[in-house]
This record gives C-alpha cells, structure tokens and sequence, in this order.
C-alpha cells in the first residue's frame, strides 16, 4: 500500500528517458494529425458549400455535430480500452483507421459520403486523447506534466496551422492547374483531403513499433493487468449506447431507484432536446438535409446528437455505480467535473472560433482561400506553440508553489480576459488589423490548455486516465464541438452572413466559465488531497 505521500507520485525527482521524449513526440505527431484531418473542413468549407449547395447550418453539422455523436460515444469503450489494453498499438490502428476515412472524402461527390467519412474520422480519432494522456503521464514526473501536455497544445496548434495551409493551398493550387478536374476527377477541395490523409499511415507504423510503458509506474501506483481488455470496453459501448443501457440494468440488477434515475434522465433530455429543437427552428429555419435516403432537418439531428450524448453521460456513471465503484467515487469530485464543464464551454468558444474565421476573413476583407489558408494557418500554427511554451513552464512553476490552486488560477486569469479581446479582434476594419488583434487575442486563449489538462488527469489513478479523457472527451464534444460551430452557424444564418458577430455570440458561455473556475478555485487542493481516500472508500486496493 503507497503512503499519502508517495501517492502523488515517486517520481518528483525522477528524469524522463529517451524513450519517454520520443514517446512525447510520436504522440504529439499523432494529435497534430488528428487536428489536421478533423479541421482541414473549415478552410474548405466555401468550396464544399459550393459544390454541395450547403448553407452554414449544415456545414456546422459536417464540422461538430456529426462527426461529435461518434466520437462522443466511441471515445468510452475506447478509453477503457486504453486502460487495460496495449496502448502504443491500439493508438497506431485507430490513426491509420481515420486516416483512411479522412482520405474517402475525396471521393465524395454528396453530402452523404463526405457525411460517412466524417463519422469514421470520428470513431478513429476518439482513442487519440486518452492513448495520448495515458502514455505521457506514465513517461513524465509531476512536477513536468504541465510542459509534457504543453507538447500536445503545440500539437494541436500544428494540426490546426496545416489545416488551414495545406487546405487552402492545396486546393487552390489544383483547381488552378487543373480547371477541368485533375487526375482521377478530383476537384481541388477533394485532393485537399487525401493528400491531408496519406502521412498517417506511416506514423501509424511508427507508433505500432513504439515501446509500451509501465501502466501507473510513474506514479508508485502499480496498475493490475486486466485480464479482459476487450470484453471491458464493449461491456462499457452495451453499458452507454441508449437502448442496450436497459438490457446491462437488467443484467447487473439493478435496483429501482437506478430505473428510476435512467428512465427520468431520458425523459427530461428529451423534453429539453425538443424544446430547443424548437427553439432554433424558430430562430433559423434551416431546410431539410438529404442524406442516406433520409430527409433530416439539421436542427433535428443537432439536438438528437446533443440528447444522445447526454444519455450516453447518464448511463456511463450508472454503470460505474455498478460495475467500478472506485472509479465512480473519483472521477465524481466537484473539481475534476467542474473542470469538464469548463474545458467543454471554452473549446465551444475554441471550435466556434476556428471553425468560421477562415470563411469570415474571406468573406469580410476579400482574401482568397489560398491567401487566407496560407496567412491564418501559419500564424495560428505560430501561436497555438508559444502560447503552450509559455504556460506549460508556467503552470509546473505555479503548481510547486500553489498544489492545483495555481493552474486553476492561471486557467482563470486567460479564460477571464480573452473574450474582450476576441470582441476587439473581430471587429477589425482590415486583415491587417485584424492579423494583429489576433495574434494578442489567440496567446491569451492558448494559455488555459497546459494547466487544465494536467490538472484533470492527477486528480485520478493512473488505471483510470483513459476513461476520465473519454468523459472528457463527450463532455467537451457536446458542449464544445457540437454546440460551437452549430451556434456560430445558425446565427449567421439568422443575421444574413455577419460571420464577425456570430463568432463572437459564442462568449455567452463565458461569465459561467468564470463563476465555474472562482468555485474550483476554492476546491481543488481538497478534491486532490482526498482522492486516494475516495478510491479506497470503493475498494480499490491501493
């Protein structure tokens, strides 16, 4: 049994091995291209919208809400899949997965195979963060794990710049050598997605032959070898996906007040979720989307989305309850949830962001998608890497003087200000202006990454990382990725195109996240301090 003391983690004074840093960039490398071939859409966006005649409200459905409800649910039975399987390998087969379904989208000519290879973007990429957090905090110490997820924040600023600059080149450069369709037929926007997903397969390779570390060793906290990694995680995919929810009640008896709780959950999602269908047809009638056969209003299977997700969340701590009491007693602590709500509130403002600027700045200052691709993508790329240099240090620094208390504060300070600037940025009279407002605004909305991170994942056992990314994970993606961008895109479309306001409608979030942070600000040394005591109150034998 650890002591109290050791429980934070034998390591403080322990040096990260050569292994440990390559581990560090074959996993960043991996989040860069995740990043890549989920954001490639936004800068192609006008050129999709044309050739598929396709408003933004649909669009926001291709860039968040269809590609979230898969990797919102498969992100669970994946994550636990992290935490009792190889993760090196199960990391290297989900990267070539999407990047094979990255690459069917060149061959689309409809909504509804570009709609497909979303999906399986999304299935594939839902093992990426947890893998990704799971390795790296068994390679580093403490007292480095802020610098250790400040490389993954640079990964994302890389796979969000070569986005943009692949995309918007790319496809420019090939329309313009090939005005009647290029080899194989490929319009410019489809050549775009295949060349954006040909590097993966041989990183996948790279990482299949990567050394797996030792689960929790870092930590002093050995992590059993689950004998039934597999069996696990579909047992965690039968426990969340509604409808095979109740055969697992039944099968685990549960009792009634867990009948109770579901079937009442369900009905209020549902009341919720047709409420504000209604709402926002109301607000921007959308027409119908035709895909797959179906003729489906986007305001329908946005908040069918939402709804399922919901329940999925539902179910996921039902089955805790159940079947891993530990791991239910940790990962429910005020801080670690709250932390949640604040990561997903503030990626709605990131992906709200990110996903419509390249469009706005082309559509307010003239730019084309070349130009726009080629400025935008290497200054954000540029940025997104300081930003993350500078909090990384700064959050390990804060954190050996203030325990959590310090990276809340640093998260807050950032989270607090940005909104000011990201107004002021968007309401630049020229690209130029605007290109410097922004490089202020994005360093300041870049800082929050490293210490919430680090943050969340030491308030859990090391066995319990992957599946606290994964409720992270469709936390984060219901409220970030499946609201932002569809926000964003019916207000647009409800103020005739004025895509500078609608971006900057989506900091409605904000005061909430700053109430959110002022609470855990207050908690969070005492949720760390007791979360060994939690885990043993379940029965976890540490």
């Amino acid at each position: 049994m650890a002591s109290s003391t050791a429980d934070k983690g034998v390591s403080e004074g322990a040096k990260v091995s050569r292994a440990g840093w390559y581990a560090l960039t074959m996993v960043s490398a991996a989040q860069a291209m995740s990043l890549l071939d989920r954001q490639i859409l936004s800068i192609l966006a006008p050129h999709i919208r044309e050739d598929l005649q396709i408003g933004d409200a649909e669009l926001g459905l291709l860039y968040g809400t269809l590609f979230a409800l898969f990797y919102a649910l498969f992100s669970l039975p994946l994550g636990r899949l992290v935490d009792g399987w190889v993760r090196t390998k199960l990391l290297a087969l989900c990267l070539a997965a999407w990047s094979i379904s990255a690459g069917l989208a060149a061959f689309a000519s409809g909504f509804t195979l570009l709609a497909i290879s979303r999906l399986g973007v999304g299935i594939g990429e839902a093992a990426t963060q947890p893998a990704a957090n799971s390795i790296i905090f068994d390679e580093f110490p403490r007292r480095l794990r802020g610098t250790a997820m400040a490389a993954l924040g640079i990964a994302v600023a890389l796979g969000l710049g070569l986005s943009m600059t692949l995309g918007g080149v790319v496809a420019q450069w090939w329309d313009t050598a090939f005005p009647d369709g290029g080899p194989g037929g490929f319009s410019g926007w489809q050549a775009a997605f295949l060349i954006a997903a040909l590097p993966g397969l041989p990183l996948a390779w790279l990482i299949w032959r990567m050394r797996e570390p030792v689960r929790g060793g870092m930590d002093g906290i050995a992590a059993p070898e689950d004998p039934t990694p597999f069996k696990s995680s579909a047992g965690v995919l039968a426990a969340v996906t509604p409808g095979t929810n109740w055969f697992y009640l039944w099968h685990r008896r549960a009792g009634a007040r867990q009948w109770t709780i579901n079937i009442a959950s369900l009905a209020l999602i549902l009341l919720v979720c047709i409420g504000m269908t209604r709402l926002t047809q109301g607000f921007s009638p959308r027409p119908a989307v035709e895909a797959l056969g179906l003729s489906i209003d986007p305001h329908v299977m946005q908040w069918f989305v939402v709804g399922f997700g919901a329940f999925v969340i539902v179910n996921l701590f039902q089955s805790f309850k159940l079947t891993d009491k530990p791991a239910y007693n940790v990962i429910l602590s005020p801080s670690l949830l709250l932390l949640m709500v604040v990561g997903g509130l503030q990626t709605s403002i990131n992906y709200g962001v990110m996903g419509f600027t390249p469009s706005f700045l082309i559509r307010e200052f003239g730019l084309s998608p070349a130009a726009t691709g080629l400025q935008f993508g290497l200054l954000s790329a540029a940025l997104g890497m300081i930003g993350p240099i500078l909090a990384g240090p700064l959050s390990d620094w804060l954190t050996r003087r203030m325990g959590g208390r310090g990276r809340v504060l640093l998260t807050l300070a950032a989270l607090g200000i940005s909104p000011f600037f990201g107004i002021w940025t968007f309401s630049a009279p020229d690209a130029t202006s605007f290109y410097l407002r922004f490089t202020v605004y994005s360093l300041i909305l870049t800082l929050w990454l490293p210490p919430i991170y680090s943050l969340m994942y030491d308030l859990v056992l090391p066995r319990m990382r992957g599946i606290t990314s994964s409720v992270y994970i469709i936390v984060s993606t219901l409220l970030g990725l499946g609201m932002g961008p569809y926000f964003v895109g019916i207000v647009s479309d409800r103020n005739g195109g004025d895509l500078g306001q609608a971006i900057m409608s989506v900091n409605v979030v904000a005061p909430a996240i700053v109430l959110i942070l002022l609470f855990v600000l207050f908690r969070v040394n005492r949720d760390e301090s007791t979360m060994l005591a939690r885990a043993r109150a379940g029965g976890e034998p540490v």
